[in-house]
């Protein structure tokens, strides 16, 4: 087989070379795939089956006047003495369809991508599991609770996505008018309902990785604090565009929400970046 053929793993923990060839590698890479697919697939079964109880109490709770966030937000305004300044309008949506499969391809679709968010963890651990054999041990050490802050940043972002950002979404586009001789009535399509629901949850999901992203290129040397606080306000600008790619709602609030903790985020990771080039710092001395 040729050199180019071939691809060598150093597995720097053993001291020693592990040589695998490219076709091996693919089969490897297979296999991690396959399992994957097996643990998403049955996750998305497993949601199909309850589908209809689901949807009643997830996936439409958001639009619903009875959904916690609205009872709680009212309930803290209250609480702070400015009376009904948190509680929002009352909401109603009503779903329409206009084609003879848009019930169960809306029943396909919300399987398949909470099978996506409940298999988050093990889709991770198998990408983990692949990545592995190429890190030495000094980055396997780094790398130690990955998998446990990668699924906690995740799940954090969708559950802000699910009981913050979708209801301020669905309130305000629910309760926006159009002229006032009411020649409009609001009757959103269902999978629009349901397009707009997953975007938002995986939306946020995502975009509450950036600690994460921030350590992994700290640790890798790409970044650093002190590069992340000379481009803070070009960053600034690109988060709001996140947000409004995020947020389907036109309106400024939902924006300012999705914006907000992204601005955290982001500072949080300045702070860790910062903290990895001290402990580089330290290292070089010991070592100089």
């Amino acid at each position: 087989m040729s050199a180019k053929k071939r691809i060598s793993f150093l597995r720097k923990g053993d001291g020693e070379k592990a040589e695998m060839s490219f076709i091996e590698h693919l089969e490897a890479l297979r296999w991690h795939i396959m399992r994957a697919a097996i643990v998403w697939l049955v996750a998305t079964i497993g949601l199909f089956i309850y589908i209809d109880w689901i949807f009643d109490n997830i996936v439409f709770a958001p639009a619903q006047s009875s959904f916690i966030t609205y009872s709680m937000l009212c309930n803290l305004g209250h609480s702070l003495g400015i009376g009904d300044a948190l509680c929002m309008p009352p909401i109603n949506i009503k779903l329409q369809g206009n084609t003879v499969s848009g019930p169960f391809m809306s029943a396909i679709s919300i399987s398949m991508v909470g099978g996506i968010i409940l298999a988050f963890p093990y889709l991770f651990y198998e990408l983990w599991k692949f990545v592995k054999p190429a890190l030495s041990s000094k980055e396997l050490k780094y790398a130690r609770g990955s998998l446990f802050w990668i699924s906690l940043c995740f799940f954090t972002g969708a559950a802000f996505g699910y009981f913050i950002l979708a209801p301020f979404t669905f309130n305000f586009l629910a309760n926006f008018t159009l002229g006032t001789k009411n020649v409009y009535s609001y009757l959103p399509t269902l999978d629009d309902y349901i397009d707009t629901l997953n975007n938002i949850i995986l939306g946020c999901g995502l975009s509450f990785e950036l600690p994460v992203l921030a350590y992994v290129l700290a640790k890798i040397g790409l970044i650093s604090g002190d590069f992340l606080r000379k481009y803070r306000k070009y960053a600034s600008v690109i988060i709001l565009i996140l947000a409004a790619i995020i947020t389907p709602s036109p309106d400024w609030t939902s924006q300012v929400i999705v914006a907000v903790p992204l601005l955290l985020l982001y500072e949080i990771s300045v702070l860790i970046a910062g903290r990895i080039d001290k402990q580089k710092a330290k290292e070089d001395k010991l070592w100089s």
